[in-house]
């Protein structure tokens, strides 16, 4: 193989490695844009037809922060501030709170996303009210019920009722061969508890269904970021292909299984944006269904340092349809939407009457919490 031949190989292979990775650096602080008058109105038609409310992490001020806004794009409000990292925000299945991993002190990248002890879990008012600390040493959280959450902590999964002081191991990925050097991320519980939908990073790179009770690993695709559908009959999860170098792919599940048919690339496509930014990452569907969340970008690939934009769907219409709902050159990531009177939820009102109240410092911290393996309590050890 001729040198520079060689050479472009090996700068193949590595954006190949890097797709799904966030890569060390710092975010950039955004400035405003304002869009077209006919983005404008695309906007407003789609997003208060939706009429819901959309929570995000944002570096628009030099660091990420959560922000939320309204389905049309309008009212954008700022509800953490502080030095550290705000992400991964989830609304809890009632819409009052949102569940989010902040680094213990200042700039923290996403590729140390499984360092659980560069970050802790907490809990914020959709306002932006009483924030606390609800799981010590842990990320990627995500609602089980509106007291309870699934997370990561090393290579162990666990769930717990918030405030408890106690936990269930769920998972752990150690001495099983099939993820052995495997990070876990993004957890998602099935709503039978029966599944967990995982991403792997680290040594394996692929997304797949870990069964609890034979507990196995079934390999579902390539790519990250999965997650089941609201109707527990799919999975859907970002694939490393597609017209800006990721698409969202959907596949039907059954009994924690894909189908016995290999289905082709068209058939598993869900969402593949037309147009020149296509390079698309954190999709995220409304407990009905019908509405996908999600962030594009024209260049990079960072998760949290390129110019990721917020974009909507309503799922079924055509791609082209899709409606941007950020202008800001800053990075906006992990979007999650919440739509009031959508199944299993309450319907608080979408935006706050009052100004925000957020401390950078000083929120009250949830008692120590207690590693329980499935099924006993016990008290917590030394890690």
């Amino acid at each position: 193989m001729s040198m520079p031949l060689l050479r472009f190989s090996r700068t193949v292979l590595a954006l190949v490695l890097a797709g799904c990775s966030a890569i060390s650096g710092a975010p950039p602080k955004g400035a405003d844009d304002a869009p077209p008058a006919d983005a404008l109105a695309a906007m407003k038609e789609v997003g208060r037809k939706a009429g819901g409310l959309i929570v995000w992490s944002s570096s628009r001020t030099e660091n990420h922060d959560l922000y939320t806004m309204k389905t049309d794009g309008s009212d954008v409000r700022q509800i953490t501030k502080g030095d550290q990292v705000d992400w991964f925000p989830r609304f809890s299945p009632d819409g009052t709170k949102i569940l989010f991993c902040r680094s213990k002190s200042g700039w923290v990248s996403e590729r140390d996303a499984n360092s659980s002890d560069k970050w802790d879990l907490y809990t914020v008012g959709v306002d932006g009210s009483e924030p606390k600390k609800v799981v010590s040493n842990a990320s990627w959280g995500s609602w089980i019920s509106d007291d309870e959450a699934l997370f990561v902590r090393g290579t162990k999964i666990f769930r717990s009722k918030l405030g408890s002081g106690e936990e269930t191991l769920i998972m752990d990925s150690e001495g099983t061969s099939d993820l052995s050097g495997a990070l876990l991320q993004q957890p998602e519980l099935s709503s039978d508890g029966k599944y967990i939908a995982i991403t792997l990073r680290g040594s394996k790179r692929e997304t797949g269904i870990w069964n609890i009770a034979k507990k196995t690993w079934t390999q579902t695709g390539l790519g990250c970021q999965i997650n089941w559908t609201p109707d527990q009959e799919s999975i859907y999860w970002v694939h490393p292909t597609g017209n800006g170098g990721s698409r969202v792919f959907k596949m039907p599940i059954k009994d924690g299984m894909p189908p016995k048919q290999e289905l082709s690339e068209d058939q598993l496509q869900f969402m593949d944006m037309p147009g020149r930014r296509s390079h698309e990452y954190f999709p995220q569907l409304s407990r009905d269904g019908k509405w996908l969340v999600w962030g594009i970008t024209q260049r990079g690939h960072d998760h949290d340092i390129a110019d990721y934009e917020i974009y909507l769907w309503e799922v079924g219409s055509p791609f082209e349809k899709a409606v941007r709902l950020t202008y800001n050159s800053g990075n906006d990531r992990w979007p999650d939407i919440f739509i009031p009177g959508q199944p299993g939820t309450a319907s608080p009102a979408v935006s706050a009457k009052e100004e925000p109240k957020t401390e950078a410092q000083g929120e009250p911290e949830a008692a120590p919490q207690k590693p329980v393996p499935t099924g006993k309590k016990q008290k917590k050890g030394k890690r």
